[in-house]
C-alpha cells in the first residue's frame, strides 16, 4: 500500500517517511533472514498462499519504485516464486473459500507480468483456465459466509477477466452468472451488513465490501456501454465502497492493520 501511494503521489507529504521505512526494512540482510526462516523444518508452508501472494505483490510495486530495494528483496522473492510454482503444480483442486486460502486470489499474474516471467505467467494462466474455465451458473446466492473478506465468485470472475481476451471472457461471464442482467443473485450486488465493526472477525466483511467494490469496478470497464450489466456493476462498485469506507478506524488495530490496503486497492485498481 505504501509503495503504491508513493508511486502514485510523488508529492505526498508522507513520502519521505514512507521511503525511510522501506529502506529500513527492505535491506538485503533482512530479506536474507526472512528467506532463511523458510528453510527451517516445518516452515516451508508458512503463510502460503496468502502471505506469499502479498509478498510478490510488494515485489511488483517495488520494481517500479527502486532498483536497489528490488535487488535486496530477491533472496526472499526467489524462494517464494519457486515455492509458488511447486504449490500450483501440486494443487489438484482450487480453494474456493472467502479467506486466506482462496486460489483465485493467490494466482500472482500481476507479478508475473510485471517481471515478464514467462514460465510463471503461462503457468498461472493455464491453471486458472483449468480450474475455472468450465464453471457455469455459480451459486453466489450462498455468499457471503460470516467471516469472508473476499468474494469467491467475484475473485474468480476478476481473474478470468485478466486472462481471457475480452470477447472470450464475456462468453464465459454469460455462463458464469447467467441471471446477472436481471439483478440476480441480488446479494452479490449488495454490500454485506457489518453488525459489529469492532469484532475482528465480523470486520472481515468490511474487507469483503472493499474487495467486491474493486472487482465490480474492474468488470464495469469490460462490459459494453449498452450492456445493462455495466450499470449494475458501476452501481454495485460505488455502493460497496461507500458502505465500507466509513467503517475504517485508524485507532482500532484489528481494522487498521489490513483494511487500508484494501481501501487503497479499491480506489486505485
Amino acid at each position: 500500500m505504501l509503495v503504491r501511494l508513493a508511486l502514485m503521489f510523488p508529492a505526498l507529504p508522507e513520502r519521505p517517511e514512507i521511503d525511510r521505512v522501506l529502506r529500513e526494512h527492505l535491506t538485503l540482510e533482512n530479506m536474507r533472514a526472512e528467506a532463511e526462516y523458510f528453510y527451517a523444518p516445518g516452515r516451508e508452508f508458512f503463510e502460503r498462499p496468502y502471505g506469499w501472494a502479498w509478498l510478490l505483490k510488494l515485489a511488483q510495486e517495488i520494481r517500479a519504485y527502486d532498483a536497489t530495494l528490488e535487488a535486496n528483496m530477491e533472496p526472499l522473492v526467489s524462494y517464494i516464486r519457486t515455492g509458488f510454482m511447486r504449490y500450483l503444480r501440486a494443487l489438484t483442486h482450487p480453494v474456493r473459500n472467502g479467506v486466506h486460502g482462496n486460489t483465485a486470489v493467490a494466482l500472482v499474474l500481476g507479478h508475473a507480468r510485471a517481471h515478464d516471467n514467462q514460465e510463471l505467467k503461462l503457468f498461472c494462466t493455464a491453471r486458472a483456465a483449468y480450474w475455472f474455465g468450465h464453471d457455469t451458473d455459480y451459486p453466489a446466492q450462498y455468499e457471503p459466509s460470516g467471516e469472508d473478506f473476499y468474494s469467491p465468485c467475484l475473485m474468480e470472475a476478476g481473474l478470468m477477466a485478466r486472462i481471457l481476451p475480452r470477447e472470450q471472457f464475456l462468453q464465459w461471464f454469460d455462463r458464469f452468472l447467467p441471471r446477472l442482467a436481471q439483478g440476480e443473485p441480488a446479494n452479490l450486488l449488495q454490500p454485506a451488513r457489518v453488525s459489529d465493526p469492532t469484532d475482528p472477525k465480523i470486520a472481515h466483511l468490511i474487507g469483503l465490501n472493499l474487495n467486491k467494490g474493486w472487482v465490480w469496478r474492474r468488470l464495469s470497464g469490460i462490459l459494453a456501454a449498452d450492456d445493462s450489466r455495466r450499470a449494475l456493476a458501476l452501481e454495485a462498485g460505488a455502493a460497496h465502497y461507500a458502505a465500507a469506507l466509513p467503517l475504517l478506524d485508524a485507532q482500532d488495530f484489528n481494522r487498521a492493520h489490513w483494511l487500508p490496503s484494501f481501501a487503497v486497492y479499491t480506489m486505485t485498481e
